[in-house]
């Protein structure tokens, strides 16, 4: 199934099963009211009208609960899947969801409209009403009418080395809906060939396979189904890429193939802006205090200014002057030359332990990062973001001696990151550290951040590592 029918697929999901979540927490106040349900148990009868007084957990209940079920990877699930497959994802969800439901409860001091006996009833229902919506699709799915409507016959068209590895590909898929009812050798057949084939199947779509080499030959084939107004999907790996992934796009009307190694723009991205943003504005006004404070120890127990200035590479080595709390004497760059054999950083980074530039405050100021704390300007400023690599200065990236280094300024970089919460300065093989980075740039989401910056005051806090 083609990502763009997977995705509308999944937000029809999504929609229902959040309408059957919303529909149990209902039932489930109206069953634990019936009289006979509460005698049949021998429990109190709740009044009618509570429900009106639970109704806002709608608020979190609604789009919260299917966000639970993908984390749970439901929706992954091939159309017509076994039911195995179906059971465990759903019941990891109902339980997180109803277990979600508790804390809120009991947080906003409810409990009292919420009886203990309606949360039970409620995971039991959203089960079963989901279970049921799943068991109902898949009937209507194998049905005839189903199977005459969604069902899509495919051919393959390649190299027969290239359409056989296509072709177990999509029998491992075979819930998808799709069948491979032909193949067509790209490099030999003529075009009569696949004519025949399209006419002779009633086909859905040609998937194309080919190398750099045969493009002349996929230019016929997407010409013929274009006029016979047949879908191709042409399989962009002309190309070999390890690490880019590659994705569909258009400017000025021109389709585009492109092959990006950072994440696409997306809702994430944007998450992630606003993050960056408004966190650095509050913690701007929350740590002013003591950021004042430190500003005028640092210029009364040592000669010169408050704030260190430094050029520093930015999103894609863009330079950018880096705002720092001076922790070293005024010449420290004049000294820099003199201490490189002390050097305890592998690579183009400079580290060393017990630098006797440091002033005594500096070094406090290191051992906790305060001295970082202006940096919270640089990324109210957008030059920075509250996650991401740490930007190095300008002449350090210059000797990068491997390219592939560099791939660690696609990216803004950050107050903090992965590096820092997993080995701080105690990481001394630039390679590692670079490994770290890319690592992150690999992975990334905006649950990445939050985990990353929700561990990083307890790895300043222990203060190890820091030089």
């Amino acid at each position: 199934m083609l990502q763009r029918d997977r995705l509308i697929r999944m937000q029809v999901q999504q929609l229902a099963d959040a309408s059957l979540f919303a529909m149990s927490f209902w039932l489930a106040y109206v069953l634990r009211a019936s009289s006979a349900f509460s005698d049949a148990l021998g429990l109190d009868t709740i009044a009618p009208d509570t429900f009106n007084q639970i109704v806002w957990v709608y608020f979190a209940l609604v789009p919260a609960a299917p966000l639970v079920l993908e984390s749970q990877g439901f929706y992954q699930r091939p159309v017509i899947s076994q039911r195995p497959a179906l059971f465990w994802p759903l019941l990891k969800s109902c339980f997180f969801v109803t277990i979600g439901l508790v804390l809120l409860i009991f947080i906003f001091k409810k409990s009292a409209d919420a009886p203990r006996g309606v949360l039970v009833l409620f995971g039991i229902i959203s089960f079963l009403l989901i279970w049921l919506k799943e068991e109902l699709v898949a009937v209507a799915l194998r049905s005839r009418i189903a199977k005459a409507q969604y069902h899509r016959r495919i051919i393959l068209a390649g190299i027969p080395a290239e359409t056989a590895k296509l072709r177990r590909e999509v029998q491992g898929h075979a819930g998808e809906g799709d069948e491979v009812v032909a193949e067509f050798n790209l490099s030999g057949a003529p075009v009569q060939e696949l004519i025949d084939l399209l006419h002779e199947h009633s086909i859905s779509g040609v998937f194309v396979t080919a190398r750099h080499a045969q493009l002349d030959r996929v230019e016929s084939v997407l010409q013929l189904c274009e006029i016979e107004g047949v879908e191709a999907w042409l399989v962009a790996d002309f190309f070999a890429t390890q690490i880019a992934r590659a994705s569909f796009d258009e400017m000025f009307g021109r389709p585009l193939l492109v092959f990006r190694t950072t994440p696409e723009t997306s809702w994430q991205i944007i998450t992630k802006l606003l993050l960056d943003f408004f966190g650095a504005l509050a913690l701007i006004i929350l740590t002013s205090p003591v950021m004042l404070l430190i500003a005028v120890l640092v210029k009364f127990t040592s000669p010169g200014p408050a704030f260190f200035r430094q050029q520093r590479s930015g999103l894609n080595g863009a330079p950018f002057e880096i705002l720092k709390f001076r922790t070293m004497s005024t010449n420290a760059e004049q000294l820099k030359h003199e201490l490189a054999a002390m050097n305890e950083m592998s690579g183009p980074v400079f580290k060393v332990t017990n630098d006797p530039r440091i002033t005594h405050l500096g070094k406090w100021l290191r051992k906790y990062s305060l001295d970082e704390l202006p940096q919270l300007f640089n990324v109210l400023r957008g030059d920075m973001s509250l996650v991401g690599p740490r930007p190095l200065p300008v002449d350090e990236v210059r000797r990068f001696s491997d390219l592939a280094h560099r791939r660690r300024l696609s990216v803004k970089p950050g107050l903090t990151c992965l590096w820092q919460v997993k080995g701080r300065n105690q990481i001394s093989d630039f390679k590692e550290w670079v490994r770290l980075d890319l690592e992150y740039i690999d992975n990334w989401s905006i649950w990445l951040d939050l985990k990353i910056l929700l561990m990083t005051p307890a790895a300043v806090l222990r203060g190890t590592g820091a030089k």
